[in-house]
């Protein structure tokens, strides 16, 4: 039986009415009146009201220049592997067309999104690889035009590495303005921007919210919460190291849950004092330390069985598994976000570098869905070719189907297929007579 070492506190309602109510407002304010609406909320939320939203080409240029030589090259290795991993997505998703039945021939294909709305937050965090991550990846898909939009950082402007970023990625257009505004103003066109057809980003709860609410509008990514880590260790772990990877992800904000997860009870213990010893000096302690407080996890189970089972249970968007066989894990956990297999698999590697896309499902929604992906971008449509030979086939079962459902008219065009002079008795004027 697991035993909860340390536990969280109760989670409060993330979303309240007052949040429905101000997110509805300001859609509603912004599909009625537009940029006017746009501007109101950029003022009151944000204390910004330039000329013009829509970043100048000569300010995106100038962004480069204030972002350290050093750092950029850094940047640009993260946003190659975040191409490459969605264009070896995009690889394995094919096309094709297949003859089912003589004469009859059924295929799908993939449609770019025609437009995406790309949101990067920059709230605590301005964050340059959410642009990589949200920007880079549907170009990669073939969206022909990509939106991106962040809040002012300061009375400047936008973050300007934040800034460079989304336009290293490849946007065609970019906004500095931020939270539920710019979410509808993308939705229903923005300035000169024609409205985009799907918004993607993480953001706050107001931003989350904002995209549920959005959503039949606009398609979305997903609905993400506060990011989540959990790790899996046994007794091979270090806990200086899995101390380290639930801080380093905590420090997302004070609400982020972060779970230890271990049949080793010096583990537990250890990585408890370690985490203790790390906050005396960790930079974001204040932030961190807060979300460990109210939202650690330490639970200690009796197998690995058992810690699989928990862990499919939480459905964490970050899972580490540091145990001596981490395979065994990987073959049979079913529920994550985003699995990182063995010691030197980190969650910073995934967010920061290494190529996979860090927007993920949180809150339990693993159980149905994955992460944002090149295939997010493409519509999966489906094509029928079917000849003489394939209506002697499929007709007469489609047509009894559709009489069995009371659909007469279905049966109708089914059997015109076979005898283009078929006409019911039943619909015959003489009949009906």
């Amino acid at each position: 039986m697991a035993e909860h070492i340390k536990k969280p506190r109760e989670r409060p309602q993330e979303v309240t009415d007052e949040i429905r109510s101000t997110v509805s407002t300001i859609i509603a304010d912004v599909a009625r009146e537009g940029m006017t609406a746009v501007r109101r909320y950029s003022e009151q939320f944000d204390d910004w009201s330039p000329p013009t939203f829509r970043v100048p080409a000569a300010t995106i240029a100038a962004a480069a220049d204030r972002f350290d030589e050093e750092v950029r090259k850094h940047a640009r290795f993260t946003l190659e592997q975040v191409r490459t991993f969605a264009q070896h997505q995009l690889a394995s998703m094919s096309e094709f067309e297949v003859e089912t039945l003589p004469g009859v021939v059924l295929g799908q294909k993939h449609i770019p999104v025609a437009s995406v709305g790309a949101y990067s937050p920059g709230g605590l965090y301005p964050l340059i690889a959410s642009a990589f991550m949200t920007i880079a990846t549907p170009k990669v898909a073939g969206v022909n035009r990509v939106v991106a939009a962040a809040p002012p950082r300061d009375s400047t402007g936008m973050h300007p590495p934040q800034l460079w970023a989304m336009a290293e990625s490849g946007a065609d257009e970019i906004f500095c303005v931020g939270g539920v505004q710019a979410l509808a103003g993308m939705a229903f066109g923005m300035e000169d921007s024609d409205p985009v057809d799907m918004i993607v980003g993480a953001g706050n709860v107001y931003v989350s919210e904002a995209k549920r609410q959005l959503f039949g509008t606009v398609g979305i990514d997903l609905l993400a919460g506060p990011t989540e880590v959990m790790v899996i260790a046994d007794e091979t772990a270090d806990p200086a190291v899995v101390a380290a990877d639930l801080l380093g992800q905590a420090e997302h904000g004070p609400t982020s849950p972060a779970f230890l997860v271990t049949t080793s009870a010096e583990v537990a213990q250890q990585t408890a004092r370690e985490i203790d010893r790390w906050l005396e000096t960790w930079p974001t302690a204040a932030i961190a330390g807060a979300a460990w407080r109210d939202y650690g996890v330490i639970t200690l189970c009796e197998s690995d069985e058992e810690m699989l089972q928990i862990s499919d249970q939480i459905g964490p968007e970050h899972l580490e598994v540091q145990t001596a066989d981490p395979d065994w894990f990987a073959e049979r956990l079913r529920n994550y976000g985003t699995l990182f297999i063995g010691t030197h698999a980190t969650v910073t590697y995934s967010d920061k570098a290494i190529g996979t896309n860090h927007v993920l499902p949180t809150e339990r929604a693993s159980r149905y869905t994955g992460g944002l992906w090149v295939g997010k971008f493409l519509k999966t449509v489906t094509t029928q070719r079917v000849t003489a030979r394939g209506s002697a086939v499929v007709a007469e079962p489609a047509a009894a189907v559709a009489d069995a459902e009371l659909m007469f008219g279905h049966a109708i065009s089914a059997r015109l297929r076979l005898n283009p002079e078929y006409f019911p008795d039943a619909l015959h004027p003489e009949g009906a007579a």
